[in-house]
């Protein structure tokens, strides 16, 4: 757990912070509570020795003023300097974290004992290295206590500030508390297994892995058709042309990348977070599916953006590649969940849900603004798919004997509003993971086909 450097460290290989300014007038190194009580029974001892001629109490006091002296012969007069490192600063819920807090002895004397004490989050399951930690310094070397653990919840989480505080002088001597600031680790969400096997509804650019509707340049077969001037000799199908006497080419379907909108219903949360192994709340299923769904695109190389919905509006821009998908999980660290209602008209006025794009809105559909956001976008002629982010076991406090009955009419009015939306070609499917948007796809798909609304 603690480890003595062999070799000496030099003080600038950690700075202690800042002492606060009420603090600055104060003595860096100040009497315990020990040396006030060896002195007051020193000064009694000979005093009363001295008052009433009794050679008894001097001698009784001579070991204490002999002691004391040798003991603040060598008085340090420097702070200990303190640093907190962590190694791992960027990691995955159900991830290690190793932190590392170092503290140094710049003086001559040994620091009798050192008291260092860390604080560490809700969401770091620490094993090892945290609370109060006690140790002795040598001159001139350095304590390590190492500090272990996992995370257990994505987010950013802060370790520290870690307090220290030295004794000197056989503990006759404290020093004033020096910290070290907290230093903080992000850990990642968990893509949980997905897969879309179908075809995207719309596809924008010229990339991906996603066929187009539109005829061009591509490897997908579409058909063989007659020749036309302008068509490249290297696309003559011969044996059709040899049978029936007329030139005919192969007509192919370009290669073109979709564009996915994540858009994130932040105005209401639900149940309660166990961490990676526990239960999930509203906001744990949306920032682990957005991850999960974010990733499969991009892997098929589309091109992903982000919206978060809510109180407030907040965007990353649509991208590709595995950089991207990095900037997405650093975006996610900064979901939350904002009280107040959305806007949608704001929404869809600023740009930032392409007409042709895919919008799949991950939301708990508690929030009245979210299912009018839904209408919005299904009558502006988007296509959309909805998926329910609800754990399905959240139940509301049963604080009375009518609680049962308002939570069944609740659930009776969600469900209407799940077949409203349904009716309105706003396909609704829970997050299960694999395969959890497999069939809505299909569905969108089939719809834009038959709508003729594809380019």
């Amino acid at each position: 757990m603690t480890a003595n450097l062999a070799m000496a460290l030099s003080p600038a290989t950690g700075q202690a912070p800042d002492l606060p300014k009420d603090d600055e007038d104060k003595p860096m190194w100040a009497p315990t509570r020990a040396l006030r009580r060896a002195v007051a029974v020193a000064a009694t001892a000979a005093g009363l020795g001295v008052l009433f001629g009794r050679l008894d109490l001097v001698v009784v006091a001579v070991p204490f003023i002999v002691g004391l002296s040798i003991a603040l012969l060598k008085r340090p007069t420097r702070p200990p300097t303190v640093r907190l490192d962590i190694e791992r600063a960027i990691n995955a819920e159900g991830g290690d974290v190793d932190a590392r807090l170092m503290v140094f002895n710049p003086e001559d004397t040994e620091y009798s004992s050192l008291v260092t004490r860390t604080a560490v989050p809700r969401w770091i399951k620490a094993r090892h290295g945290y609370g109060t930690y006690a140790a002795t310094v040598a001159p001139n070397t350095a304590t390590v206590v190492q500090i272990g653990g996992s995370v257990e919840r994505w987010g950013e989480h802060p370790i520290g500030p870690a307090h220290v505080m030295a004794y000197a002088c056989d503990n006759l001597l404290q020093c004033r508390p020096v910290a070290a600031p907290m230093q903080q680790v992000r850990a990642y969400p968990v893509s949980e297994p997905f897969t879309a096997d179908d075809a995207m509804p719309r596809a924008g650019g010229l990339s991906g892995a996603h066929r187009s509707r539109r005829p061009g340049e591509g490897g997908e077969l579409a058909g063989v058709r007659h020749y036309q001037p302008g068509d490249r000799l290297r696309r003559i199908d011969w044996r059709v042309s040899l049978r029936t006497r007329e030139l005919h080419v192969n007509h192919t379907l370009s290669d073109r990348d979709a564009e996915v909108v994540l858009l994130l219903d932040m105005g209401a949360d639900a149940g309660e977070s166990g961490g990676v192994k526990g239960a999930s709340s509203v906001l744990d299923t949306t920032v682990r599916a957005t991850a999960s769904i974010a990733d499969h695109y991009l892997s098929r190389g589309d091109r992903v953006s982000c919206v978060e919905y809510g109180g407030r509006i907040r965007r990353l821009r649509a991208g590709g590649g595995r950089r991207h998908y990095l900037a997405i999980l650093d975006w996610l660290l900064g979901v939350r969940v904002w009280q107040g209602s959305g806007d949608e008209e704001r929404l869809l006025r600023t740009g930032g849900l392409p007409s042709n794009a895919l919008v799949v809105m991950l939301t708990p559909l508690l929030d009245d603004s979210a299912v009018a956001a839904l209408a919005t976008m299904a009558r502006s002629g988007r296509f959309v798919v909805v998926v329910d982010t609800l754990p399905p076991d959240v139940r509301p406090p049963h604080d009375t004997p009518w609680s049962p009955i308002a939570e069944r009419l609740w659930r009776l009015d969600r469900e209407n509003v799940v077949a409203e939306l349904r009716e309105h070609g706003v396909p609704v499917v829970p997050w299960t993971g694999t395969g959890s948007l497999d069939q809505v796809l299909r569905d969108v798909t089939r719809m834009s086909a038959a709508r003729g609304a594809v380019i």
